[in-house]
């Protein structure tokens, strides 16, 4: 069996492992990447374009969110790639008395963490977005949300590290990971042993599988999207849109299960994109059913049932195609970032839900700034898995 050495190993191939790996070249360390499939091939390569700020909870979550926003102003071209970036600013439609008496509370929270975004009529949303229904009672409208697509950045990320000196191997299975008096010494592969002091775990929703491979319990969940792909058309969503079911499915479905309980078991809530090709992406579900990534009629039926009381006019709209991801989910909803306790040499960089593509910037930067330092700044200390070590997920 073929050995080599590698200073950082990193495990996955998404938009987080890439980012990292760009990040960590930047600073001159040439990390390895390990894919086992594809670049782009799992959750990062089947997910909507939006970077939501506005569906975030005020404290970290959005700090982070905003921080990672900033550096998007500038990455494609940092990245030498049309990223397909645009601060086209996003809106969440409110359907009735409950959801709005929560929207209230959750803008007025955010807009004194320093967000802009505002509660309108539904008067006024609609001057912003014609196709909502004026059966809507009103909705949240924020100008910094913006939209980039996953796969270009993904690969953007990728090409950038590899430029700069990183080394990316698609189809390589990590299948264990050596450890000695509770230090990192390599992994072994389908393709060979790579020797390293420093392994970060970046699977993803398989990040459990290699924590299992060292003896630890890592709680993330899968949690399935389902969503629906139309016809090219002329500009009919304008930036993204959400339902605030969506804000509510994600946070809380229990309380939505009084009016459609089972949109409630699948957590529907709309959220809404048209492509630059003018093709609309609108989904989704939040489903816990293991590792499936099928779809399934009766999720669709429950997300077109919702989306058409949002837009009517999706009603007229053909359908061409459905796909399904996997969100990698964790009970808290903020993802698991930097060193694990008892075993030195192995990070996390998992857990990030819906959040992969808004946040992937700023994790890389955090995780490359840690190894380059060896300082633990307040937000990492804050992402430990430790934090979650007594949580059943």
């Amino acid at each position: 069996m073929v050995t080599k050495s590698a200073d950082v190993i990193i495990i996955g191939g998404g938009v987080i492992g890439t980012s990292i790996a760009y990040y960590l070249a930047k600073q001159g360390i040439k990390a390895t990447l390990l894919e086992s499939k594809d670049i782009c091939s799992g959750t990062s390569g089947a997910c909507d374009k939006a970077i939501s700020l506005q569906s975030k909870n005020p404290g970290l979550h959005l700090e982070l969110a905003l921080q990672s926003a900033a550096i998007y102003h500038t990455l494609g071209e940092e990245l030498s790639c049309e990223l397909e970036y645009k601060q086209c600013g996003g809106m969440i439609a409110i359907e009735n008395e409950s959801q709005l008496t929560i929207m209230e509370d959750f803008v007025r929270r955010q807009k004194k963490f320093g967000l802009t975004v505002d509660l309108v009529s539904i008067e006024e949303a609609r001057k912003r977005q014609p196709a909502l229904s004026p059966n809507l009672i009103a909705a949240t409208y924020s100008s910094v949300d913006a939209e980039v697509s996953p796969l270009k950045a993904t690969f953007a990320f990728a090409r950038a590290a590899q430029r700069q000196g990183a080394c990316l191997h698609s189809g390589v299975e990590v299948r264990s990971i050596m450890v000695k008096d509770g230090k990192v010494e390599g992994v072994i592969t389908n393709k060979g042993v790579y020797k390293t002091n420093l392994v970060i775990n970046a699977a993803g929703v398989y990040a459990p599988f290699i924590g299992q491979m060292v003896g630890i319990h890592i709680p993330i969940k899968p949690r399935r999207g389902q969503i629906i792909i139309t016809e090219p058309m002329p500009p009919f969503i304008q930036g993204h849109l959400w339902s605030a079911r969506y804000i509510v499915a994600k946070y809380n479905p229990e309380l939505i299960r009084q009016e459609d309980s089972e949109a409630a078991d699948l957590g529907v809530g709309l959220a809404a994109g048209q492509t630059h090709d003018g093709t609309l992406l609108f989904g989704g579900t939040r489903e816990f059913v293991g590792y499936d990534v099928k779809t399934t009629p009766e999720a669709f039926a429950a997300i077109l049932r919702h989306a058409v009381n949002i837009v009517p006019a999706l009603r007229q709209v053909h359908v061409i195609r459905t796909f399904a991801g996997l969100r990698p989910y964790t009970v808290d909803g903020m993802p698991i970032l930097g060193p694990v306790d008892g075993l030195e040499g192995f990070l996390m960089a998992a857990g990030h839900e819906g959040d992969g593509i808004a946040l992937a910037p700023i994790t890389g930067q955090m995780i490359a700034g840690y190894i380059v330092s060896g300082i633990e700044t307040k937000e990492i200390q804050a992402l430990r898995l430790s934090r979650l070590t007594s949580v059943n997920c």
